[in-house]
Parts: structure tokens; sequence; C-alpha cells
């Protein structure tokens, strides 16, 4: 690695306030980010208190974009979505810690990659992350793989949608269901149609919710055997309380909208934080197998909700009508 040489603190500190700034300029994209972030680590340019400062942007971005979320959208959705992304969580998970202990993979960026393929991408790692005490280059490789499979699935989805004549609404739960991000669910529904875009929006958004049941459960299974005590992701509950406060005073929408945007810029900030954090040695700690965990776990899901979504059981036709 090379090192800085030619840089103070005081420096350093005026170049990555420049950084964060550029963060919240909408050309500046999760995956941008977190590369500028690994050019820092790279050429030394690394902050003394980064460290201190990755989890809280986290934890605070996770929150703050709790005000975006529609529980009212959540409430009056069908039975169809609450099941099928029930069923494919738990797939998705189950699976996902079997092949980590297959492969043999590390499990901490085993767990991350697993949650963020069954839920919604880069906002589960980042809620999960602070809550199993993940290191930086777990998270940044994590993230890596799942913005790298977004950017393939907002390519491909459409073209196979077509290929395959899904109707919107099939297209719209298959989108939902095996894309990770929001960000790429809804622009595969967009590309794909106005009613693709509905109920792809709608379902991801049921899909989202499991990051709160999910963080507590985590929380308790790795309670502290030193002390006895459990590490409660407080932050969770906070963002509970911005979903429930933004559905309790739908008057102020527009403050909420300021408020999920400074969350996923927030987001943006603490990729480039991640980046900025880790080292070559500690990325080739990882391997590839971690990359071929989060590929054959989207090709899992991806193949099996679609023929789940187009197989000509009478059932299940009439299940996802």
């Amino acid at each position: 690695m090379m090192q800085n040489m030619t840089l103070n603190q005081s420096q350093i500190k005026l170049l990555y306030a420049f950084i964060v700034f550029i963060c919240f300029l909408p050309f500046i994209t999760p995956i941008i980010a977190l590369v500028i972030g690994l050019l820092f680590s790279l050429l030394g340019f690394k902050h003394q208190n980064v460290s201190s400062y990755t989890s809280y942007v986290l934890q605070a971005s996770i929150v703050l974009m709790g005000f975006g979320m529609n529980l009212s959208q959540v409430i009056t959705s069908s039975k169809t979505g609450f099941v099928i992304t029930t069923f494919s969580v738990v797939f998705v998970i189950t699976m996902g810690l079997l092949l980590t202990k297959l492969f043999k993979i590390d499990s901490k960026t085993g767990l991350l990659i697993t949650v963020g393929t069954a839920i919604c991408g880069g906002s589960a790692i980042a809620a999960v992350a602070p809550v199993i005490s993940a290191k930086n280059y777990q998270i940044s490789f994590s993230l890596a793989v799942i913005f790298i499979l977004n950017a393939v699935a907002l390519l491909i989805f459409p073209p196979i949608g077509h290929y395959f004549h899904l109707s919107q609404t099939t297209f719209g739960y298959w989108a939902a269901i095996a894309i990770h991000d929001t960000s790429s669910v809804v622009g595969a529904g967009a590309t794909y149609g106005h009613k693709a875009l509905q109920v792809a929006t709608t379902v991801k958004l049921i899909r989202a919710l499991w990051i709160i049941p999910l963080s507590i459960i985590i929380a308790l299974t790795l309670k502290n055997k030193t002390t006895g005590k459990i590490k409660i992701p407080w932050f969770i509950a906070l963002f509970v309380l911005s979903i429930l406060f933004s559905f309790s005073l739908p008057q102020w929408h527009d403050t909420y909208s300021h408020f999920h945007w400074f969350g996923e810029r927030g987001l943006v900030v603490a990729l480039f934080f991640i980046g900025s954090n880790i080292s070559i040695k500690e990325a080739k700690e990882v391997g590839l197998k971690s990359f071929a965990l989060g590929i054959l776990l989207w090709i899992i899901i991806g193949l099996s909700s679609l023929f789940i979504l187009t197989t000509d059981n009478l059932i299940l036709k009439n299940f996802f009508q």
C-alpha cells in the first residue's frame, strides 16, 4: 500500500470534508463513494477518527430513511405481498447461512451478504453491521457484492421479463423479490411499466420492514457471553418510531421526504468512510468464496421466484392474482 508522505491531519480533514460535501450531490452514487474511499485508503489519506464516525453515520442514516417508508402502503397491501416476502426472506437467509458454513466463509461477511440479498441490499447491511460489530472490510466487501449485482439486475431484468412475456403485476413481484436495493427495484419497475412500478414498490417496502425483526433476532442471538448482556440495536427502535411518526402525521410529508433524502445521502457518506478505512490485506481475507456466495444466492432467489410466479399451478395462479 502506498503511504501518505505529504499531507498532515489538518489537510486530510479538509479533504475529507470536501468529499463529504460532494457525497450530497446527485452524481455521487454509493459505489462511487466506496471507490473514492478505497482510493483514499490506497494513497494513505486516512482520517484518524473515521472509524468512530462510521457507525454513527450508518445508524443515523437508517433512522432518517425510515421517514420515507409509507406504512399505509404496507397495511393496505394484499396478503400476497406479505406471504411471498416472508417466504423469500426465510428461504434466502436459510440458504445463505448453510452456504456460508459449507464454503467456510467468514461468518460476519456471509451474514451481511445474506441479509443484503434477503431483505434490501445496502440498507439491510447498514442496519445489521453495527449490531454484529462487523469490521470495515467485511461491510465494504458485502456492499460491493450487492451493488454490482444491483447494477446487473437493473440492466437484465426488464429484457428477461419481456422475453418471458411477464405481466406488469408478475414482473413487479419478481423485481421486488429478486433485486436487492430499493432504488434498483424502482428503476426496473419503472422501466417495465407503471403497474409494475406500483407492485414492485409496495412489495419491496414490505420486504424492507424485515430489517426490524431480523436486527432484533441477531442482537438476541449474539448475546455477550462474558457479561451476559444483550447488545440491543437501539437505533432500530428509532427507525420504527420514524416510520410510525411519518404515518401518524402525514401532513408533514414534504419534510419527511427531506429526512429520507438525508438518510440516503448519509449512507453514501458512510460508504466513503468505510472504503477509506480498509486495507488490501483485510480485503484479501474475505476471499472469492464470499463473492461467489452473493452471486449464488442471487441466482437461487431469482430463478426460484421466477419459476413460482410463472408456474401453471392453479393454486399459485389464484394466490398471485
